[in-house]
Formats: C-alpha cells, structure tokens, sequence
C-alpha cells in the first residue's frame, strides 16, 4: 500500500496506513511460510531475527536470536524493570528445529535424564513422550521456533517462589503485560492442557499470537516429522493439547 496520502484524504486511509508502518510483521503474519513455523530455518540468516546483547544474555541465550520486535519490547521491558530494583536477563531464546531436536533425543535416547529417570527404560513410547513433554516441545512444535518466546533468570519453578525470583516472578505477572508479553505455561489448576507451569517462560503476544493462530490453520501432523518419537505427535494430540495449550488470550 501507498502510505504517502495527502491530507485532504480519508482519515480512515490515514489511520489504517499507521497501522500498517506500526505492526508490519503482525499484518503479515498470515504469509509465514511453513518452514519457519516448523523451526527449518536458520535464524542467524533470517533478516526478522536480531541478534541478543551479551548484557541480557546468560549462558546458552548468549550469541543467540529473536524476532526484533520481541527483543525491542524486551529491552523496554527490562529497563522499566530495572528501575524497580528487578534484573532480567535471557537465558533461552529462539531454538530452531535442530537445537530442538538435540533437546529433545537426547532425552528420548537417555543421554539426559527427566525427572530421574533414563527414558530408554520406559518401553510405552506414548508414555515416553508425555515425560519429555512436561517441559520440552518436540521438534516442529515449539514456540521457541518463532523467535517470540524466551525464558527469563531461571529454568525453576522452585527459584521464582521466595527471595529476589519471586519480586522477579510478583514484576513480570504485574507489568510484564504493559509490554505485550504473557506468561504461556501457567499453572494447570484452572484445566490448562499440555506442559507444566513455567514461570521463567514469556512470549511477545502481539506477534506469537498471530503466529499460532497460522500454525494450527496451516500445520498437519505429516508436517511433525524427522525425530525420534515423532510418530507419537498424532496419538497424544500434540497440536491441540500442547501447541494450543496455552492460557495467553
């Protein structure tokens, strides 16, 4: 679209251009190729992906990616933060399918243990999927594809419950939402389906929301494929109870 209107046009063409300069990737979003949902991309290549300032990374998040509108409301975020005394720092940021897959076989082949046990033992491969889905997406399905999600200060429920976690956990819940973010995985009390609660996981709204609403209109279960356990994807409903199991609204 032309956005260079003289004034004496429409107010209506006027509003709906600025919105359009303001939210590009939002409008776009039902363009996203597949790939992209599905993680096959090389985000350090991909011109929507910025690359994070060692000072907000820790750990595994340094040197890595996010989709530029999220880190931009990150920063924003992490400044109102810390004039409140909160330091928030990045320790998990855009995984594409193959950093997921990593993830994920070496706790499919027992190479990293979940919850004290080595999966290779466990022969319900049903069984063995949903112990790994307690707190890792398979390849293909993850949030962490998009560049929109990134876990915060500790990978702990346990952290965020006392002490400067939970001033930590008390900001984000109360402002975190003035800057487009919102926590994905809360407690499953209220009938949450899918992963357990993350109190250290935050996702960019505005932009994942649009995101998700493509995948499950565009993504199949032929399309969740190439690793080790994913012919269970299709049997425990991986889509509907654990892409779509999400409390943001």
């Amino acid at each position: 679209m032309d956005c260079k209107f003289k004034i004496q046009d429409s107010k209506f063409k006027i509003l709906f251009c600025c919105c359009v300069l303001i939210f590009p990737s939002i409008i776009g979003a039902q363009d996203v190729d597949k790939n992209y949902l599905l993680g096959q991309f090389d985000e350090s290549k991909d011109l929507r992906f910025v690359k994070l300032g060692d000072e907000f990374a820790r750990g595994s998040a340094q040197g890595k990616y996010l989709r530029k509108e999220a880190y931009e409301a990150f920063l924003k975020m992490t400044s109102a933060a810390k004039e409140d005394g909160i330091t928030l720092f990045i320790i998990s940021a855009t995984r594409n399918f193959e950093a997921q897959k990593r993830i994920w076989e070496n706790k499919w082949e027992g190479r990293t243990l979940v919850e004290g046990q080595n999966l290779t033992k466990v022969t319900d491969v049903e069984k063995r999927a949903k112990l790994i889905l307690l707190y890792s997406s398979m390849p293909g399905t993850s949030r962490h594809h998009w560049g929109t999600d990134m876990d915060l200060n500790s990978l702990e429920n346990s952290y965020f419950d006392s002490g400067e976690g939970l001033k930590i956990y008390q900001w984000l819940t109360t402002h975190a939402a003035k800057f487009g973010f919102c926590q994905p995985y809360t407690s499953k009390a209220a009938g949450r389906t899918g992963y357990e609660e993350e109190k250290w996981h935050w996702s960019y709204w505005p932009l994942s929301k649009e995101l998700l609403r493509v995948y499950v209109k565009s993504v199949r279960y032929s399309d969740i494929k190439d690793f080790e356990g994913s012919k269970t994807a299709k049997s425990i409903n991986a889509i509907e109870k654990y892409v779509q199991g999400i409390a943001c609204k």
